[in-house]
């Protein structure tokens, strides 16, 4: 039986798989006309097929907007449900049929994602699929996704940037330093005392973070600019300043340098997330499947 919000369906009420499809695509793309673009399918197409699963389930899953789709209380319930049975199918199938054995697949990250949580996680992956190769490719998101490159991209930024993607996670920022200066802090006021490294590639700034600190005013402070988390991160350990950790996508990086935080319970979490970028579902590889399907069971435990 399928178990939908406190109700059991009968067999005879399992929507079609094509409903699914187009319900989570609506859901993700928060548009008919975004999820048309995704399934190469008209706005008026996934109206229906949407309307034809509401129907069926008799229940409405969206309110509509001029311009966007909501998700009502029980489309909300019912997302994960779809998600994880979608992903279930195309990874077995993937697995199955998909001839993934001896394959490869490349992906490139920002150089902080890559090198911190990637390389750490990976080893997870390699252990499920060991006939799989990864190659990894450090650097910043082209937006071109029609270009010819990495079978999967993760890009940080802003929701909805690039076409068709995934949510990994967000992000939390706290400032960290070596030992000897997160001894001298016990207030917002002391690290005002010390080289503040930012990141200047990053929307949520030093200036978020004191504002919900309650800090003083900010005249006097001293900031160093640079352009990678992991540069800010080891002039952080090696004494030069105190520089923000931004979890969890830096948690093993702040672990390996020996990094310690300051000022415990003051943090912001950035409007800003990571996301898997790739040209289609359709269009990736047996083997980008099965990584692109645990990159999001990975990130989930992130969340």
């Amino acid at each position: 039986m399928l178990v939908f919000g406190r109700k059991q369906l009968p067999y005879h009420r399992i929507p079609s798989l094509n409903w699914l499809r187009v319900f989570e695509a609506a859901a993700r793309m928060e548009s008919f006309s975004g999820a048309s673009r995704v399934l190469n399918m008209s706005p008026a197409a996934v109206s229906q097929q949407v309307k034809a699963l509401e129907t069926h389930l008799k229940t409405q899953l969206f309110e509509r907007g001029a311009r966007q789709v909501r998700l009502t209380d029980q489309g909300v319930a019912f997302l994960p449900v779809v998600r994880q049975s979608l992903m279930s199918v195309e990874t077995t199938a993937a697995s199955l049929f998909g001839h993934a054995k001896g394959a490869s697949v490349t992906i490139e990250a920002t150089l902080i994602f890559a090198t911190s949580w990637l390389t750490q996680h990976l080893p997870a992956f390699a252990d499920q699929h060991p006939d799989i190769l990864v190659h990894v490719s450090g650097g910043y998101y082209d937006t071109d996704i029609n270009r010819e490159g990495p079978d999967l991209h993760v890009a940080f930024g802003a929701p909805r940037t690039w076409g068709e993607s995934d949510h990994l996670f967000g992000e939390t920022i706290y400032p960290v330093a070596a030992p000897q200066i997160a001894r001298q802090i016990s207030s917002a006021n002391d690290i005002l005392d010390h080289r503040l490294i930012e990141i200047s590639t990053h929307r949520t700034s030093w200036l978020r973070w004191f504002e919900a600190a309650d800090a003083r005013e900010l005249a006097d402070a001293r900031f160093s600019f640079v352009d990678a988390s992991d540069i800010a991160l080891s002039m952080a350990a090696a004494g030069y300043g105190i520089a923000l950790a931004r979890s969890p996508a830096t948690n093993a990086r702040v672990r390996q340098l020996g990094l310690v935080r300051c000022l415990a319970g003051i943090e912001v979490t950035s409007g800003e997330a990571y996301h898997l970028v790739y040209r289609s579902k359709e269009s990736l590889s047996p083997a980008a499947k099965l990584l692109r399907a645990w990159l999001l069971e990975a990130s989930a435990a992130e969340r």
